[in-house]
């Protein structure tokens, strides 16, 4: 979000261990003018579904690898959430906490030419970097 100019915050909560806590986080985020939240959780991951309780606003949930199920358990409790408070689930750990964070701003550019703009241009580099890196591997091919 800070790579393109967009201020966050973040704290360390729990839906179980400190419930009152993180109802007060969310309160405070959305009185300060937040625009959604990303919540990463691992475990029983209800962390997400205990913020969409307070909020209609978009929640994104990533999943830890914090047990030993490797994220799973955590995948499933974030993303079998009851109908009627919805919560936009990524994938477990870094890549779903990286595609959250892009989702988020996703969001927010569908009122943000600038930001849109942003978005787009770090696509084409993307695509670039992926073209730079067959040309690489297609001259090293060759070369041998």
């Amino acid at each position: 979000l800070g790579e393109f100019g967009v201020s966050a915050r973040m704290s360390v909560t729990s839906a179980h261990r400190t419930h009152e806590r993180t109802v007060k986080i969310v309160k405070e985020a959305l009185r300060d003018g937040a625009k959604c939240f990303i919540v990463g959780a691992g475990m029983a991951a209800h962390l997400a579904g205990v913020i969409a309780s307070q909020t209609v606003l978009p929640v994104i949930g990533v999943p830890l690898e914090a047990s030993s199920l490797g994220g799973l358990d955590a995948l499933l409790s974030t993303v079998q959430m009851p109908p009627g408070v919805p919560v936009a689930t990524m994938g477990i750990g870094k890549a779903g906490a990286k595609n959250a964070g892009l989702f988020a701003l996703e969001m927010l550019a569908l009122n943000d030419d600038e930001l849109a703009g942003k978005l787009l241009a770090y696509r084409k580099d993307q695509a670039k970097a992926v073209a730079e890196a067959d040309a690489k591997m297609q001259k090293e091919l060759f070369l041998k």
